[in-house]
């Protein structure tokens, strides 16, 4: 969507929020979380060092989800708290499988808090958080898959246990989000951008995206047999020192939402 196409969207959407505020004081509708790890999880994708990589699962564990009519607008570049005049919180911990569903999978459905009081929300939280029970018990991000590079094969487990809480504003992507009417169901999206962690082989090398990132091949060199299956404590003592740093600094980077940037403090 263009920009002109994409302002017509928010100045209609603001009129009618305008003429439902007159009219409809009380009416409630859906607010529906999702979380999306895009094509890149779902489809699998080619590391900035020229690693195909398949995902078979990739667990993240969302705790303290919630999201806000938020007055003014929530900039994470300019302010650490969000300032709502209604928030609705999704309660619980939940752990989803961002690598689920093929090609044409949804996005995932983290919780559908109902009666949610209509308007447009305009930003959201969360945390990932070390998941307490399940497959990733332990950790907040847990990534199994495969990578392969010329002749070499590689089967990964890599068990990430540190903990983040983001802070965001308005989705902004090709859809618009986050308006409720009465009766109506509206999305708001968690997005994650492993790219960040392991390069893109379609961007230039010098493209700050590569730069940042660590990529596969400092994880390769950790492999014995084929084989890797370390969590943060076995990488930090045997990535080198410069690869560790950029992962370090990547991963509170992943939260988005949709090509939105995010505010993020590690726990």
């Amino acid at each position: 969507m263009n920009k002109g196409a994409f302002a017509f969207v928010i100045a209609l959407a603001i009129s009618l929020l305008v003429l439902c505020s007159v009219g409809c004081r009380g009416a409630t509708g859906t607010l529906e979380f999702r979380a999306n790890g895009e094509d890149f999880i779902r489809e699998g994708f080619e590391s900035k060092d020229g690693w195909d990589i398949e995902f078979e699962h990739l667990y993240i564990n969302l705790a303290e989800v919630a999201g806000y009519q938020a007055d003014p607008p929530y900039a994470p570049d300019n302010s650490t708290e969000i300032n709502a005049k209604v928030t609705v919180g999704l309660g619980g911990t939940h752990t989803v499988d961002l690598a689920q569903g093929g090609i044409d999978a949804d996005t995932i459905v983290v919780g559908q808090p109902q009666n949610a009081k209509v308007g447009y929300y305009n930003a959201i939280s969360w945390k990932v958080l070390k998941a307490t029970e399940g497959t990733a018990d332990g950790y907040s991000l847990l990534m199994i898959g495969t990578a392969e590079k010329d002749s070499q094969t590689i089967d990964f487990t890599i068990k990430i246990d540190n903990e983040y809480a983001y802070l965001a504003g308005e989705y902004l992507g090709d859809d618009f989000k986050g308006i409720v009417a009465e009766g109506v169901t509206a999305e708001l999206e968690m997005t994650f951008h492993f790219d960040h962690i392991f390069g893109d082989g379609d961007t230039a090398l010098d493209d700050t995206l590569n730069i940042g990132a660590p990529g596969f091949q400092p994880f390769a060199d950790l492999s014995t047999a084929g084989v890797l299956d370390m969590n943060m404590t076995q990488i930090r003592a045997s990535m080198d020192a410069g690869a560790y740093q950029k992962l370090v600094d990547m991963l509170p980077t992943l939260g988005h939402v949709g090509e939105g940037h995010s505010h993020c403090e590690q726990i």
